[in-house]
Parts: C-alpha cells; structure tokens; sequence
C-alpha cells in the first residue's frame, strides 16, 4: 500500500516509514455522540488523508464571528507583513511568549510557514495577548492543509470561535493563568497522590501545574499530540484537562519512589512527556483520561470563573505577562514559620492543609479568627468571630490530643437565614479531615462518586464571590457558586449536607450521621459516618474538646 500523501511542508525522512494509510477513506456520521466515540477510539487517526478531511469539516462547522479571517486575507497580507525576510529570521508574535514552534516532523519551509502565519494571525488579532500554545496548534494544522493559506484559516476559525460554552485556547494572560490554578484544583481533588508528591518536592506548586499546556503543546509526540487534538475538536477544552491530569498520573506512578528535586520538577516532567511512548501508548493515556470522571463542562467554567476573579483582585490584567503577583503563595510561603501560631497544628500540619484548598484561596495567607483558648469557650463567640469571612478552617483538637477539622466553604452568617432553625448550607468544596494519629482528607461524595448525581443545566454563571475578602452584600456575587448542591440532581438531600449551625451546637456532614457536631458550649462533641463525605470518624466517637480555631484566609496584600 502506498505510504500517506505529505504535503510540501512535512520532512518524509522524519515520519515514520511504518505509517500506511490503512484506514478508512470516508466519515459519514453527524451525530456528535457517534463523533466523540470515533474520535475517542482512533477511526480518523488510522488514515493520514481521513484526518485531514475531517479536521477540515470539525473546524468548519466551528461558530465564529462575523467577521474571521479566510484564506483570501492570508494571500493579500503576507507578502507585506513578512516582506523580504527570510522565514527561518522571521520572529514569532508577542504573545506566543518565546514559545519555540515544535517541528512535529515538518521540513525547514514547513518550519518557516508556521512563524508567517503565526505573524499573520497576529496582524489580524490584535485582541489575543497571550497564546503560547497556538504554535503547536498551527504547525499540526499545517500538516494536514493544501497551503499556507488554508492552514491560516483554520487556525483562525478556532481562535474566533464565538460560542460561550465552548472555549477552545486561552487568549490572555488572565485566561491562562486562571486556567493554571483551575488545573491545579482538578489536581489536586482527582491526583491526590500526584499532588502529595508535587507539594512535598516544589517550593512552588502552581508553578510546576502552570506548565501544563506545554506538556501538551510542545512536548507529548507528534502522533500523541494528534490524538489528542482528534478529541479536542470534537469535545473541546475539557480533554486538555484530562489528558494532562493522564500524564500526571502516570509520571506519579514511573516515578514515585524516586528521589526528585524541587529545581528539576517540571524539566523532569517535560522530559517524562516528550519520552512518553517507553511508558504509555497514545490509546492508553487517552483510555487513563476518560476514565477520570471530571465535574461537567460547567462546574469548570464556574471555578474557573471563581479564578478569574481572585487573579484580578490581586492584579492580574488580561494583557499582563509578568507572573510575580499571580505566583500561588505556597505552603512554604503562605504559612511563615516565625508569625504562624496555632495551640492546635503545628506549621507543618497547616501547611499540609493548605495545600488541600483550591488555588484561589492558597493566594492567602492564614488568619486567626477565633481560638478557644482566648475568646472562650462559646458558640455564640464563634460565630461573631467568623461572620463576613468565607471560607473557614475549623480546627479541632480532643483531650486525647486528637486532630481533626473541617475546610467550610460559606459564610456562617447564612445560617441567619432559616429562622433560628437549624439547616444545612454550604457547597461541595467543603471538606472534612483529621491529622492526628493519621492523616486522612474526606471531600464531597459526588467528587468520587460522579454516578450518585446528574449535572442539571446551568444559567450563564454569576460572578462568584470575591476570595480572601468579606463576603459581598451584592446578591449577584452569591449566585452559581463552583459546586452548589443546586447545580446536581442529587438522589437525596444527605448528599448535601455540608454544614449548619444553630444557637445550641454546629454540625458539619450529615445523612446517616455527622461527621462532626459540637454543642454550644465546646465543651462536647460527637463524630461519624455521614453520607455527605462518606467518611470515617475523625477521631474518637464521642470527644471532650480541648481547643478549637477558625482560621480565615487573608490577601497578602491587605496586611
């Protein structure tokens, strides 16, 4: 059989002698379903000449703005924008940020196609300020497009895509950035093992997590990088996430076991990426990516959002390229050994929380907001102490000097609102924990167990409420937080008992149980099973509390 027909633009000594076109020549489906099936297992990616009429047909029937670039302005501006210059002196645009074009097997014109029309789309997109993956992107497209000109408008196509629940690349500084820290949180709730050793190693975590889109843009192989891309099309940005958190997981398990080094973390997983066939094939990782079952399309648009938010409010711009105010305040950083005092953790265990929170709120630092041991021991006193901060850690320690505490996702002041009766409130990013004698973090039941739930249909999200600040009077900033219980056709309302409090005692998990309950007088408490964590006790049963903490979270930059 014939070996693949390369365009003028592809080096055939690089590609691979073995690859045949043995696939098939014709994709006659319409059904989206039956689209991400194919894609999923490959149909396309068997036939080089297949993939390129599809890849035609998926960017074609992206909605765009009225007014996208087509081949035709391709051929009317690049002779003035790149003028006598030679392609390979040509410089790339701004907002790729030094990114190096990736040869993907491509020869030396090919090479230089991609860096005239890298410039052109720069000339027709003055808007897009950061977009450090859309040299890979170009020079895949450009693999399977008649000329320059075509692949100039394809890659246009995805860039002005105009559909709001479709987000295709990051076009700023501020979308990347919150797309760094919206990755990190799916880290650390689906790769926990992986983020244990990330945070054990890194002096700054979200820094090696911010090298996520490299992974795929730039290291993974041509072949792997075009798998990948097959589904992207179909499915949109959410593959990236889960190809991304594949390849985490499978670095945790090559190397875990294995002395690293905090300097050489995200070169070693670079180098893991770019040699990722000795350990997985193409089919395997995508079959590891599916199988982690992500929140929907929208919950990650919502935390998303949510870290859109927290990053301008520490002064990140859409066009801002600098990251020194957008560096995640590590564990190391945010809990300073000399300022830190807890009659409860030490610096090293409140370290070891924090690094369990989402990033939005890991930008702050710890603040006290009450302590038994000097407010009293009053309920009463708690509350006054927390109201207007959200969230809040609550720090337990027993007369057998147990540990155990809760992260709370919402004001207590919404207590206030049931009419002095006690009822649950809360959304599903609480969770419950003990440090001592072991460490164990139990988070929402629906985030292991996505069968337990549905995603119901979003409205266009609100704004959610502002981080590391008092919460906003303003109800359009309470509306659609990131994992409200209203969000999920729950079977019951124990899925989503997160936590409540009334004058005689606070209560947090319920359903079969609860998986902490305390009476006014923080004297006595109690703690269980609950269907809400599925959790085990945090410690013994029935407990006699010795002291107990609420921490807030504060903006470094209020202090």
């Amino acid at each position: 059989m014939d070996p693949p027909g390369y365009n003028c633009f592809v080096d055939r000594d690089k590609m691979d002698a073995a690859v045949q076109d043995l696939g098939p020549k014709e994709l006659s489906c319409t059904e989206l379903q039956e689209l991400k099936q194919l894609a999923r297992q490959g149909y396309w990616a068997r036939s080089y000449a297949l993939r390129g009429k599809v890849y035609q047909r998926l960017i074609r029937d992206i909605p765009c703005r009225t007014v996208t670039p087509d081949a035709s302005v391709y051929s009317d501006i690049v002779g003035k924008i790149v003028g006598k210059h030679s392609t390979s002196s040509l410089p790339l645009p701004e907002f790729v940020d030094n990114t190096q074009v990736p040869s993907y097997c491509l020869n030396p014109r090919g090479e230089g196609a991609v860096r005239k029309i890298l410039l052109c789309i720069a000339n027709q997109f003055p808007d897009v300020s950061f977009c450090p993956a859309l040299p890979a992107v170009v020079a895949l497209l450009l693999h399977y497009s008649t000329d320059e000109a075509q692949c100039f408008e394809n890659a246009c196509r995805i860039l002005a895509c105009n559909d709001p629940s479709r987000k295709l690349m990051d076009q700023s500084f501020l979308a990347f950035e919150s797309s760094c820290m919206t990755f990190g949180d799916l880290v650390n709730k689906y790769c926990q093992a992986a983020h244990k050793l990330m945070v054990a190693v890194s002096e700054d975590v979200l820094q090696v997590y911010a090298d996520w889109q490299r992974w795929l843009f730039g290291e993974l192989p041509l072949n792997y990088f075009a798998r990948v891309f097959d589904v992207f099309l179909v499915e949109g940005y959410k593959v990236l996430y889960r190809v991304a958190l594949a390849i985490l997981k499978f670095f945790h398990k090559v190397r875990a076991g294995q002395p690293l080094e905090s300097d050489s973390v995200k070169q070693d997983i670079r180098a893991f990426v770019r040699d990722i066939a000795k350990t997985v094939s193409p089919e395997k990782l995508l079959e590891k990516a599916f199988a982690i079952r992500l929140f929907s399309r929208k919950e990650i648009q919502l935390l998303q959002m949510a870290n859109e938010k927290a990053l301008k409010q520490k002064g990140i711009t859409v066009k801002q390229k600098s990251v020194s105010l957008s560096k995640r305040q590590f564990v190391h950083l945010a809990v300073h050994a000399e300022n830190f005092h807890s009659e409860i953790v030490s610096v090293k265990e409140m370290r070891d929380i924090w690094s369990w929170v989402p990033e939005r709120f890991a930008l702050c630092q710890p603040l006290l907001l009450f302590s038994s041991l000097q407010h009293g021991y009053s309920l009463t006193r708690f509350y006054f102490q927390c109201e207007g901060h959200e969230p809040t850690l609550l720090l337990i320690k027993t007369t057998h000097k147990e540990v155990c505490g809760a992260y709370l996702s919402t004001d207590w002041s919404e207590r206030n609102k049931f009419g002095g009766k006690v009822a649950f409130f809360g959304t599903g990013e609480c969770f419950v924990f003990r440090l001592q004698p072991e460490v164990q973090r139990y988070e929402w039941v629906v985030i292991k167990h996505p069968e337990l739930t549905k995603p119901m249909s979003l409205e266009v999200p609100a704004t959610p409420s502002p981080p590391c600040r008092p919460v906003s009077s303003d109800p359009a900033d309470r509306l659609s937080p990131f994992l409200a219980a209203r969000h999920f056709n729950l079977p019951s309302k124990t899925e989503s008992m997160f936590m409540a409090g009334g004058n005689d005692c606070l209560i947090i998990g319920g359903g079969g149980g609860q998986a902490l309950y305390i009476d006014g007088d923080l004297n006595r408490g109690r703690t269980g099973h609950c269907d809400t964590f599925n959790n085990q006790p945090l410690c013994s049963e029935n407990f006699l509390i010795a002291a107990v903490e609420a921490w807030g979270f504060q903006d470094p930059d209020t202090q």
